[in-house]
C-alpha cells in the first residue's frame, strides 16, 4: 500500500487552468503505485463520474472532491473591489452524505454566488458540511493569507471556526515550493500554528500538470483564457513554481521532516469511502390518473391507438404489441415511455410539428402510443434495432420539435415534472486540433496569420471521427514540412498538441434534457450556462448523467419542421386550406415530378447539388425511394447509389448474392442501404444474435481496424456455418465494408424521409407559401436568403423589398391577380394568380419589431396607407424617428408614396410634420401652412432633391436588407457574363461533382466576374499585407485569396463594392473551396 495520497488534484476541468486529461490522471498514479486519488477541480465537479468510474478501473480508490471558492462576506455579496478577492478551501467527500453535499454546496456556487467564480460562504458550509473534509489550501485559504500578513489572531480565530464546523475533519495544507518566494517561511508558520493550535497538517502536491516539463504548456492554456493577454506575464512562463504529479518517493523526501503530514493523506484516503451506484435508472414521477400500474396504463394507450392509427388489430398485429410490450415490461422502461408520449401529447394538442429520430421508430408500440409518426409494419422496420431482450443499454428516443417551438417543450416538462427537477445537459467544448493551434499561437503572442496558416493546413475531421495535430501531420505533407523546417510552426504545433483536447468551456447540449422524480442535486451537480442566458444545465456531460441514473430526453430543435408548421399555418390564413401535414398523400405526383426535375432548393435532407443530381437521375416514384436517397447520401454508401438507380430504372439487373438476402433488401433493389440491412444479413446469413449484431454495427461504427478485421472473421465463419461459399462470403463482406462509420439506421432514415417528402410536398403545392416560410427561417443568413431568392425567380415567384402596406414582420406571401401566362401548358395556366413575396418589416436592418408591429397594427385598424402624409398622421409610435423612417425610405417600403431620394432628403420635416400631426387638435391649425394644401385634409409638400442613381438605391438595399433586391449592380454586364458561360454556382458544381467522384478536388484555373462584398486585411510573417476578399456574382459568393504581389498592383481596385473580371485558380483547402487570384481588371 502507498503511504502517500494526491488530495489536491487539478484536471483539465479545472476549464483553462490545468492541463491532465482524467485517463492521464488516472494512469500516472497506476504507474506510481498509488492505491488511491483525488479530484479537486476547481469549484466544480464536472469529472467526478468520469474520474470515478476510471479510479474503479484502473484498482485506484477514488477520492471525490472540489477545490471551492469561498467568498469573503456573503454569497450575495457582489461588489466590485470587495467580492473578488475569494478564499480557497479543498472538499473531500467522505461517504454518500458528503458527496450529495459536495453536490450541494457546488450547486449553490453557481447558481447563487457566482461573480466571477462560483462562490460558497460560511452559511453554506454550517448547513452542507456533514460527511465532507475540509483542507485550508496553501496558497489562498483563509489561514494562509492571514499568515501572509502576520495577523496570527485572525489565523487561529479561522481554525477555531472550521473546527467547531468540521471537528477532527479538518487540516491545514502543507506544500514544498522551495521555487516561489516567501514559500517555505509561510509554510513554517503554518506548521507552527498547527501545532499551536493541535490542527493536523496534510502534504499535498496542488497539481496542475502531470511532469515537470509539462508547465510551460499550463501556462500557454491560461494564457488561452485570457485571450493572449497581458493578466500572465509570457517571461515568466518558465518562472513559476513546479505543480507536477509528484510520485510517492518524492513527497516522502520534501515532507521528511513532518511525517505526520504524510501519514495524513493516507488517513484521508482511508476516511473516504464513496460508493456510487452507477447505471441504476430512475424515472420522472408520471403520474397514472386511472391508478393502474404503468405497464397496464402504457397497454391501454396502445390498443387504443390501433382506432385513432386507423390500424387493423390482426393476430400478427397483437402479437407483434405483445412482444413489445413484455420487452418493455420485463425492462422496466414502461414509465420512460409514458413520460415521451405525455411530451409528445402536448406537442400535438398545442399544434408543435415533431418528428422522431432514431431506431425507435421501429417500434409498433411507439407508434400506436402516438410517440412516433411511422407505421413500422409499412416499412418493415424491426423492433429489436430499438429494443430487445439481450440489449444492455437504456432506450433513447430522440424527439425533435420546431425550432422556434422547442423551448415550450422544456417549459412544459418544468412545469409537469418540478422546475428542481429539470434541467438541460451540459456539454463540453475541447480544444479541437484547428482551434488548438490557433489559440497558443495568439496565447504565444504570434502574429494572426502565422496561426491562421497553419490551422488551415490541418483537415476537418468527418462527423464522429475529429481530426487530430497527430492524424494531420500524418497526412498532410505540407504541415508535415512546415513543422520540420520551421521553427515557429514547430513550437506553435507542439504546444498545441499538448493542450489539444482539454475541456475550454462548458455550454448547452444541442438536445439533451433530463428529468428527474426528486430535485436533481441528489443525483448531480448544476449551474447557468456560460453563455449568460441563465439556463440551468448539469456538470455532467450526458454520459455521466446517464450513469448517475438519469436518462436523456432528447429535445432537438429542427428549423425545417419550424419551416412546415409555418407554411402550413399560412395555407390556413392565405387559402383557407387545411393540411394535414401528418397523414399527406405520399403518392403525390407533383411531388414526385419537381423532385424528378431537381427543384430541391429549400427541402429538407434532398438538397445540395450532388443529392439533386442524383435524384434527377433515379426519378423517384416512391417514399420508399426518399428514405434510401436519405441514407445512401453519405460517404461510404453513396457508391451504391449509382447501382440504385440503374436498378430501379432495370429490375432485371436487380439480383441478390445469396437468395436468402431478397427478403432482407427486396425493396432496395438487392442493394445493402442501411445499417439494418447489414445487421439483418448477419442475424439471418451468419447466426448472429441481436446483441451480437449490434456489436458489429457498433465496430463498424468505431471504424478500429482491429475490430472489424475480427467482425470480418466471426461473420465469415457464421457464414460458412450457415451454408454460404468462401467467395461469395468475401463478396458480401466487400459489399459491407463500405458503411463502415456512416451506415444510416433504417427508422431514422424513414422518420427524415418522411420529413423531406413534407417537405417537398409543400413546396410542390404550395410554392410562394413554402419558399416564403423558408425565407423567415433564414432570415439574417445574407447567403441563404440569396440562395433561396434565386430559387423563387426560378420558379417566377417575384421576391420585392419591403412594403409598409403589404409586409408583416416576416416574409409575406402577397396574392397575385390574375396575369396572363404566354407559354401555357393547359388552358388552365392562361391566365394564373401569380403570388409574390415581400421582405418582412422585421428583416430590415435598423427597424425595431415594436415599430414593425405599430404599423401592421395600425394598417389593420384604419386599412392601407393611401399617401405619405397619410402613414405619417396614423402612425404615432415613439419609435418612428430618423433612424427607422430613415431605413423605411432607403429599403424601399415606402416606394409607393413616391421617390426615396425626395422623402429622404426631406426627413426631417417629415418628423416634423409627424410630430406636429400626433399633437395637434383636429380643430387646430397647422404650424406647417407652408407645406400643405388648404384642403380640410392637408397634402404634404416636398421639397424637390436631386435623384440618387440606381447604384446608390441598391447599396442602400445592401446596406438594409443584405442583399440587392431591385436590381443588381452586376445587371448592366449580365450579357458579358451569360456569354462566358462561368458562374460562381457552375465553378462550386465542377467542384462537387470532381470531389464526388474522385473523392479529391483538382486545382483547376478560371475567369469569373464578380463583386466584391467584403474585404478583410491580414499581414503575413514578413509583414507584407495580403487579403481576403468574398466575391459575389448573380449565382452565389466565393471566398478569394489575394496574396502580397497581386494585392500590391492592384490595391485600387480591390475594394468593396468594385464590379471585376479575376482570373485565377480554384482549389480545396481542408473542405474550403477557395479562388487564388492571378490577376484581375476592372469589368467593363
Amino acid at each position: 500500500m502507498s503511504r502517500f495520497t494526491h488530495l489536491h488534484v487539478h484536471s483539465h476541468y479545472s476549464l483553462l487552468s490545468a492541463l491532465p486529461k482524467i485517463p492521464d490522471l488516472v494512469s500516472t498514479a497506476k504507474k506510481m503505485n498509488m492505491t488511491a486519488l483525488a479530484l479537486t477541480d476547481h469549484g466544480s465537479m464536472y469529472g467526478a463520474i468520469e474520474f470515478y468510474k476510471e479510479c474503479k478501473k484502473a484498482g485506484i480508490k477514488p477520492i471525490i472532491g472540489a477545490d471551492m471558492f469561498i467568498a469573503p462576506r456573503t454569497r450575495h455579496d457582489k461588489q466590485s473591489g470587495i467580492d473578488s478577492r475569494r478564499t480557497r478551501l479543498v472538499l473531500l467527500a467522505k461517504n454518500e452524505q458528503g458527496y450529495k453535499n459536495l453536490i450541494t454546496l457546488v450547486t449553490k456556487g453557481f447558481l447563487e454566488g457566482f461573480y466571477y467564480k462560483p462562490r460558497i460562504d460560511k452559511e453554506l458550509l454550517e448547513t452542507y458540511h456533514e460527511g465532507l473534509i475540509a483542507v485550508s489550501t496553501a496558497f489562498s485559504g483563509e489561514t494562509t493569507l492571514a499568515l501572509q500578513t502576520n495577523d496570527f489572531p485572525r489565523a487561529e480565530a479561522t481554525i477555531e471556526w472550521y473546527k467547531k464546523l468540521f471537528g477532527s475533519d479538518f487540516y491545514l495544507e502543507v506544500t514544498h515550493h522551495p521555487d516561489i518566494e516567501g514559500h517555505n517561511e509561510l509554510m513554517k508558520k503554518t506548521v507552527e500554528l498547527s501545532r499551536k493550535t493541535h490542527t493536523p497538517i496534510v502534504a499535498s502536491g496542488n497539481v496542475f500538470y502531470l511532469k515537470p516539463e509539462d508547465k510551460i504548456a499550463q501556462r500557454t492554456l491560461m494564457l488561452v483564457s485570457t485571450g493572449g493577454g497581458e493578466s500572465i506575464d509570457r517571461s515568466a512562463l518558465e518562472e513559476a513554481g513546479d505543480f507536477s504529479f509528484i510520485s510517492e518517493e518524492q513527497a516522502l523526501e520534501y515532507f521528511k521532516d513532518l511525517p505526520d503530514a504524510i501519514e495524513n493523506t493516507q488517513k484521508i484516503a482511508d476516511t473516504c469511502t464513496v460508493e456510487l451506484k452507477l447505471g441504476q435508472w430512475v424515472f420522472p414521477d408520471y403520474k397514472v390518473e386511472s391508478g393502474k400500474s404503468y405497464d397496464d396504463e402504457l397497454k391501454d394507450i396502445v390498443y387504443r391507438g390501433l382506432t385513432r392509427r386507423n390500424v387493423t388489430g390482426t393476430d400478427d398485429v397483437k402479437n407483434r404489441i405483445e412482444y413489445e410490450l413484455k420487452v418493455i415490461r420485463d425492462k422496466g422502461y414502461a414509465p420512460y415511455f409514458l413520460v415521451v408520449g405525455d411530451l409528445l401529447k402536448f406537442a400535438h394538442e398545442n399544434h408543435i410539428l415533431t418528428t422522431i429520430r432514431g431506431s425507435v421508430a421501429g417500434s409498433l408500440v411507439t407508434y400506436l402510443a402516438g410517440i412516433t409518426n411511422v407505421n413500422p409494419l409499412e416499412y418493415n422496420l424491426p423492433f429489436e434495432r430499438f429494443l430487445n431482450p439481450e440489449r444492455p443499454s437504456a432506450p433513447d428516443i430522440d424527439m425533435d420539435y420546431a425550432d422556434n417551438r422547442r423551448d415550450e417543450m422544456i417549459d412544459y416538462a418544468r412545469r409537469k415534472y418540478g422546475t428542481n427537477n429539470v434541467a438541460q445537459i451540459g456539454t463540453f467544448g475541447t480544444m479541437m486540433a484547428r482551434g488548438a493551434v490557433r489559440d497558443v499561437s495568439r496565447a504565444l503572442g504570434f502574429d494572426y496569420a502565422i496561426g491562421d496558416t497553419i490551422s488551415k493546413m490541418i483537415p476537418m475531421g468527418s462527423q464522429g471521427f475529429p481530426m487530430t495535430i497527430e492524424h494531420a501531420l500524418d497526412i498532410v505533407p505540407e504541415l508535415k514540412k512546415a513543422y520540420d523546417t520551421n521553427a515557429d510552426t514547430k513550437k506553435i504545433i507542439d504546444m498545441a498538441k499538448k493542450i489539444e483536447g482539454c475541456a475550454r468551456h462548458i455550454s448547452v447540449h444541442a438536445a439533451g434534457v433530463v428529468i428527474s422524480p426528486k430535485p436533481l442535486t441528489e443525483f448531480v451537480p448544476l449551474q447557468f450556462d456560460s453563455k449568460g442566458e441563465n439556463k440551468i444545465i448539469t456538470q455532467f456531460d450526458m454520459h455521466g448523467v446517464e450513469d448517475a441514473g438519469l436518462l436523456k430526453f432528447d429535445f432537438l430543435g429542427i428549423k425545417n419542421l419550424s419551416i412546415l408548421s409555418d407554411a402550413v399555418r399560412l395555407v390556413k390564413k392565405i387559402e383557407d386550406i387545411d393540411v394535414d401535414i401528418e397523414n399527406v398523400n405520399i403518392t403525390d405526383k407533383k411531388t414526385f415530378d419537381m423532385l424528378a426535375k431537381g427543384e430541391t432548393v429549400g427541402l429538407f435532407q434532398l438538397n445540395g447539388s450532388g443529392m439533386t443530381r442524383y435524384l434527377k437521375e433515379l426519378k423517384p416514384t416512391t417514399i420508399h425511394d426518399i428514405n434510401a436517397m436519405v441514407a445512401l447520401y453519405r460517404p461510404g454508401p453513396m457508391e451504391s447509389i449509382p447501382q440504385y438507380i440503374e436498378r430501379k430504372q432495370d429490375p432485371s439487373k436487380v439480383k441478390y448474392l445469396d437468395p436468402r438476402m431478397k427478403n432482407i433488401l427486396e425493396r432496395s433493389y438487392g442493394v445493402i442501404t442501411y445499417q439494418d440491412d447489414v445487421m439483418m444479413i448477419a442475424i439471418k446469413l451468419g447466426g448472429y444474435s441481436w446483441l451480437e449484431a449490434d456489436k458489429l454495427r457498433k465496430a463498424m461504427g468505431k471504424k478500429i481496424p482491429k475490430e472489424m478485421e475480427e467482425q470480418k472473421g466471426k461473420l465469415r465463419e457464421g457464414l460458412l456455418k450457415n451454408g454460404m461459399t468462401q467467395k461469395k462470403a468475401d463478396e458480401l463482406w466487400a459489399l459491407i465494408e463500405p458503411f463502415a462509420a456512416y451506415g444510416f439506421n433504417k427508422a431514422h432514415a424513414a422518420s427524415y424521409g418522411r420529413v423531406a417528402y413534407q417537405t417537398a410536398y409543400m413546396k410542390a403545392n404550395f410554392p410562394a407559401i413554402y419558399m416564403s416560410a423558408v425565407l423567415t427561417a433564414d432570415s439574417g443568413d445574407v447567403e441563404k436568403i440569396a440562395e433561396i431568392i434565386t430559387e423563387c425567380k426560378r420558379m417566377n415567384i417575384p421576391v420585392l423589398p419591403p412594403s409598409v402596406n403589404e409586409s408583416f414582420a416576416g416574409f409575406t406571401v402577397v396574392k397575385g391577380e390574375k396575369t396572363h401566362n404566354p407559354q401555357p401548358t393547359t388552358d388552365k395556366e392562361k391566365d394564373i394568380p401569380r403570388d409574390k413575396i415581400r421582405f418582412g418589416l422585421t428583416t430590415i436592418k435598423n427597424f425595431g419589431e415594436g415599430i414593425a408591429n405599430a404599423i401592421i397594427e395600425e394598417r389593420a385598424r384604419g386599412g392601407a396607407f393611401t399617401s405619405l402624409a397619410d402613414f405619417l398622421e396614423r402612425i404615432h409610435d415613439k419609435n418612428l424617428n430618423k433612424k427607422s423612417l430613415e431605413a423605411l425610405i432607403k429599403s424601399g417600403s415606402m416606394d409607393e408614396f413616391g421617390n426615396r431620394s425626395q422623402m429622404l432628403g426631406n426627413i426631417e420635416a417629415l418628423l416634423a410634420y409627424n410630430k406636429e400631426r400626433a399633437q395637434e387638435s383636429k380643430d387646430q391649425d397647422s404650424l406647417f401652412g407652408l407645406m400643405t394644401d388648404t384642403a380640410t385634409i392637408p397634402t404634404l409638400r416636398l421639397a424637390p432633391v436631386p435623384e440618387v442613381t440606381p447604384t446608390e438605391k441598391l447599396a442602400w438595399e445592401k446596406e438594409l436588407l443584405g442583399l440587392y433586391i431591385s436590381g443588381h449592380p452586376l445587371d448592366k454586364y449580365r450579357a458579358v457574363i451569360e456569354k462566358r458561360g462561368v458562374t460562381i454556382a457552375s465553378i462550386k458544381e465542377k467542384a462537387a461533382k470532381e470531389k464526388e467522384a474522385t473523392g479529391d478536388i483538382k486545382e483547376f484555373p478560371v475567369t469569373i466576374a464578380g463583386i466584391i462584398e467584403d474585404v478583410r486585411p491580414v499581414m503575413t510573417k514578413k509583414n507584407e499585407a495580403m487579403c481576403f476578399v468574398k466575391l459575389a456574382d448573380l449565382t452565389g459568393s466565393i471566398d478569394v485569396v489575394v496574396f502580397p504581389k497581386v494585392l500590391a498592383q492592384n490595391r485600387n481596385s480591390i475594394l468593396v463594392e468594385k464590379c471585376l473580371v479575376i482570373k485565377g485558380k480554384v482549389n480545396e483547402r481542408n473542405g474550403e473551396l477557395s479562388l487564388i487570384i492571378d490577376s484581375l481588371m476592372p469589368l467593363a
